[in-house]
């Protein structure tokens, strides 16, 4: 009976640690939309090799309902700006995506000529640094961004396990 019950508790500190560390990230920074960049000199891309996107994060796409849409698409339909046949397909103006894999993830705009005219993403997902196993991005898909250190999320892991432990041994 112990032993079931100090499985359950790790089981949800665990689950809990894990869950806290996903982050919501809105698209082109704290102040960005989804539209046409206003530049040549700005790109999605160039704001998202600044940043960090692990499994479980969620990216944040403000735009117009109505007049927008974010399309997730393969590599070849981001790099052809095809619309023709997304993965996904959201028109709410407030779109909210879940990184669910490790890996390059493709946006583009769904209205015409924008994906064109520079309204497009590519992310690479890494795993948290706390999982056994990092697969690293395809060369093909060209440089991952750099990873923080995960230390200080992997003592956390340990010192929540720690407490689990010490509860346990209470009871």
């Amino acid at each position: 009976m112990a032993s079931s019950s100090l499985l359950i508790t790790i089981f949800l500190c665990i689950s809990f640690v894990l869950s806290v560390n996903a982050n919501e990230v809105t698209v082109g920074g704290k102040s960005g939309d989804w539209k046409i960049p206003p530049s040549s000199a700005y790109s999605f891309n160039e704001w998202a090799q600044k940043a960090r996107f692990k499994v479980g994060d969620f990216l944040f796409f403000r735009y117009e309902a109505g007049k927008d849409s974010v399309l997730q698409v393969a590599r070849e339909a981001y790099e052809k700006c095809n619309t023709t046949s997304p993965k996904a397909s959201y028109t709410d103006g407030n779109t909210k995506v879940k990184l669910e894999q490790a890996g390059p993830v493709y946006f583009i705009s769904g209205t015409e000529g924008h994906c064109q005219k520079g309204q497009k993403l590519r992310v690479v997902v890494v795993t948290p640094r706390n999982s056994a196993f990092s697969p690293a991005p395809s060369p093909s898909d060209g440089p991952a961004v750099a990873p923080t250190s995960g230390a200080a999320k992997l003592t956390g892991v340990f010192g929540v396990l720690g407490l689990a432990l010490a509860f346990c041994a209470f009871f």
